[in-house]
């Protein structure tokens, strides 16, 4: 088959969930003689035309200078370029900024597209832009010839809303099993005896219900905070619990193997996002089994079952940090991590898109 792979900054993964999975998955239809495409921001980093077989195709991306506008001029490009090339099946990741030109998608290739999460929820939203992002979503629907959603929330959630079917692949993770005390030594904390949050600093991501959780704790763990700080919200957030000494913001790390062991060593994982399909960090947690204390929603409580604690509110959140220890829990944990290795892991995911596209090319033939 001759695949194409867009809606991300392009691959090796320089940014986030869709980028890594772009990466694995082309690179494993790579190796399965498959000709696979992936668009490429002229942003980018990795400026070569192949990587390990996946051949990329740079195009002109002004995010960097106009915002996310920018987004919407680098996927048009890319759809531009699709129309000239003869590809079997267009993997489309994502649909905010490329469904509104659908109608220039070539119409012989099978289009197939991830949903992702429920994007117009998104509190950093102005409504206009919600409802903008709900019209984006329902042309995707409509545009697609094959849905894929990443979680069984969002797959009844396009089922009861458009009545449209989609096939449930959720993201993988890789194992972490090579712990190294060493490197967390750096960030001043010690070994099961701190706890965390990594996540984007936004609102639906319930991080200031989490410190509001550690103040009324008047517990002396550290909490670092993982993420982005230099933002509205960042800041606001920064100067609300700024006489607070437990809570410590790091900033972003994007290091996976710094991230492992932090993971690994944390005494409590919080895991705050409430919008949206699996996120790629849970898994990540898991797979570095992290005790995950995550927020009570369909989306969290689809994948890690009763192998997790649960919050609502600040006032759970200050008892879970007061009675809840790591070394007591260590079932949990082995769980999840049987479940990414299981279920999660990328052999798996990638087996189960690539059996997908086989199936719609099968019915289109």
């Amino acid at each position: 088959m001759k695949i194409a792979i867009l809606g991300t900054r392009g691959i090796p993964n320089h940014y986030g969930g869709f980028e890594q999975f772009a990466e694995y998955f082309s690179v494993f239809l790579a190796e399965k003689k498959h000709e696979v495409y992936v668009y490429n921001s002229h942003n980018h980093p990795y400026k070569e035309k192949t990587f390990k077989g996946v051949k990329i195709i740079h195009k002109y991306d002004p995010e960097n200078k106009i915002g996310t506008a920018g987004q919407f001029i680098y996927d048009l490009n890319c759809i531009l370029d699709i129309r000239k090339q003869n590809f079997d099946i267009i993997l489309q990741l994502g649909y905010t900024s490329s469904s509104v030109w659908y109608f220039l998608l070539p119409k012989k290739p099978i289009v197939i597209t991830n949903m992702d999460g429920l994007e117009w929820k998104r509190s950093k939203y102005a409504k206009v832009v919600q409802k903008g992002l709900l019209f984006a979503e329902k042309l995707a629907v409509k545009s697609s010839d094959y849905l894929v959603s990443d979680s069984i929330g969002i797959q009844k959630y396009l089922k009861q809303k458009y009545d449209k079917e989609s096939t449930y692949i959720a993201y993988g993770a890789s194992l972490f099993t090579n712990p190294n005390e060493q490197l967390i030594t750096q960030y001043n904390v010690e070994k099961y005896q701190f706890n965390m949050i990594l996540a984007r600093l936004e609102p639906e991501n319930n991080i200031e219900t989490i410190l509001d959780g550690v103040v009324l704790s008047q517990d002396n763990t550290p909490m670092i905070v993982i993420g982005n700080h230099n933002t509205k919200f960042g800041n606001y957030l920064k100067q609300k619990f700024k006489t607070t000494t437990t809570i410590r913001f790091l900033g972003a790390i994007y290091n996976i193997e710094h991230l492992d062991n932090l993971r690994y060593f944390s005494n409590l994982y919080f895991h705050g996002h409430s919008v949206g399909g699996t996120n790629p960090s849970l898994l990540e947690a898991m797979a570095s089994q992290a005790l995950i204390i995550a927020h009570n929603n369909e989306f969290n409580s689809a994948i890690l079952k009763e192998n997790a604690y649960y919050f609502s509110n600040s006032e759970e959140v200050r008892k879970i940090i007061a009675e809840i220890k790591k070394n007591n829990n260590l079932q949990f944990i082995q769980n999840n991590f049987n479940a990414v290795a299981n279920e999660y892991n990328w052999n798996t995911i990638n087996g189960k898109y690539l059996q997908l596209f086989e199936n719609c090319i099968v019915k289109k033939n």
